[in-house]
């Protein structure tokens, strides 16, 4: 069965020296296709770099994250959008806004935030969101574009039951990840992604972060890598009550339609 990690980010540096042995192992346990997190101004252009190495299989997105905001000039803007219009490129963020850690001001955030959901609204591209810490912020930033962007996910969803129905209600997509394996921060996740809609639902990685606590054996890197799909997917399919295949099936679907990614060549 056919899996499809919505966010990896393979541009970092702990997959530098064993970036093909990570992609077969990934192979070996059914994931056929991966989307590379673009997450800053560097890493959008090494997200773009490793995708085209392996086309048909990687692809990127392009944007910057919360925790880099400050580095978001109108040279950057600029440089976004022409990452955005390579055919490799098939998402815009990962962007949105971090109030928990605050790395950047807010007033940064808010702003490399909208400048992106602009980017967005005029390409037509789907949106590859972070919010942590910040629901209210960010509903209120994603209702002002209403209308004017085309679907959006809310990537590595660690938030309430509230919040997520706020989002699916909103009509946005959500991206589960290992978060959902974590005893002590994500146990709240399994009371509720059973209600989670089939064709809103996806899921993914977030490598090198994120290693499902529940793996067996555990390893002693304690890297994260897109192998890791297939476990994250066993323990969403069983609490949601639900065949791994229904739910490989089914996130997959929802994850190449979202995308808009070609079928995967055998």
């Amino acid at each position: 069965m056919d899996l499809i990690d919505i966010g990896a980010n393979l541009g970092h540096e702990s997959f530098d020296h064993d970036l093909d042995a990570v992609l077969a192992r990934a192979a070996d346990a059914g994931v056929a296709q991966l989307v590379v997190t673009g997450a800053s101004r560097a890493g959008a252009v090494r997200a773009l770099e490793i995708a085209r190495a392996h086309p048909g299989r990687l692809f990127a997105t392009a944007g910057v994250h919360p925790h880099h905001a400050v580095e978001y000039t109108d040279e950057a803007d600029a440089q976004m959008r022409a990452l955005l219009a390579h055919p490799e490129v098939v998402a815009v963020g990962e962007c949105g806004l971090d109030f928990h850690r605050d790395f950047s001001p807010r007033p940064a955030q808010r702003s490399a935030f909208e400048r992106q959901l602009q980017i967005a609204a005029d390409t037509g591209l789907p949106l590859f969101l972070h919010q942590r810490d910040a629901h209210a912020d960010f509903m209120a930033m994603m209702k002002n574009f209403d209308g004017r962007i085309g679907p959006a996910v809310v990537h590595c969803f660690t938030g309430t039951r509230e919040e997520c129905f706020d989002a699916l209600d909103a009509g946005y997509f959500i991206g589960i990840t290992g978060w959902l394996c974590d005893e002590r921060r994500g146990q709240h996740l399994r009371e509720f992604v059973k209600d989670i809609p089939a064709d809103r639902l996806m899921v993914e990685t977030d490598a090198p972060y994120l290693l499902p606590r529940t793996v067996r054996p555990m390893p002693s890197h304690r890297r994260n890598e897109p192998m890791y799909l297939r476990h994250i997917v066993e323990e969403l399919a069983r609490d949601r009550g639900e065949a791994f295949e229904t739910t490989a099936a089914e996130t997959t679907a929802a994850a190449a339609a979202f995308f808009r990614l070609p079928a995967r060549r055998a």
